[in-house]
């Protein structure tokens, strides 16, 4: 998703048995982009080769992650950054996958209590902006909400791969030229009213 405009940029469709981290196989990193993503993404060969790329991620660090501190820089707790260090991985395989240097971010969220880490190869940004970023991936969550509500695929016309496919892409296309509208012409009204109208 790209979220300056909720509109998705890489949409992959597959028959659902491969893994998710198997979409960054797949993806064409853009140098400068930050790609977001949650701990189902985790592979540290696949987050190297996005830093190799010059491409910026953003992603919940493991619990059981073995590092060593390098730094830790200063932060003002008040914004909820409990801590932001610069770090290096422990773990035999761990930096054999990844061997430069990361960035660890803890973030305490006021609101539901929760304290979650992430990692990013970005020393630039303020640490907060890497706990905003995170907390905007719920752009994708409501990305898939709206298809599933608002885009129903009652039935499939056609049962084969290719089939299912063009229906689904089909779906997408529609909330991708309804998103468009809606910013285009500065609408008011959500997604769900404008898809009511248009249809």
């Amino acid at each position: 998703m790209d979220l300056r405009g909720s509109i998705p940029t890489v949409v992959h469709i597959d028959d659902g048995k491969s893994y998710d981290t198997d979409i960054l196989d797949v993806l064409i990193p853009e140098a400068g982009a930050f790609y977001v993503m949650d701990r189902g993404f985790f592979d540290l060969q696949r987050l190297h080769r996005l830093a190799q790329a010059a491409a910026f991620f953003v992603i919940r660090a493991k619990t059981n992650l073995r590092f060593r501190r390098i730094y830790s820089h200063a932060v003002s707790k008040e914004s909820g950054v409990m801590s932001d260090q610069t770090i290096v991985l422990t773990g035999k395989t761990s930096i054999a996958r990844y061997p430069d240097q990361l960035r660890r971010v803890r973030y305490h969220h006021e609101e539901t209590g929760k304290t979650l880490t992430f990692l990013s190869n970005n020393f630039m940004i303020p640490a907060l902006t890497i706990a905003d970023l995170y907390r905007s991936r719920w752009q994708i969550e409501l990305f898939f909400k709206w298809i599933k509500q608002n885009l129903k695929i009652k039935a499939f016309y056609g049962t084969s791969e290719n089939a299912v496919k063009t229906q689904i892409w089909i779906a997408v296309a529609v909330y991708v030229l309804i998103a468009i509208l809606k910013k285009r012409l500065k609408l008011e009204a959500s997604m769900h009213t404008i898809l009511q109208i248009s249809v």
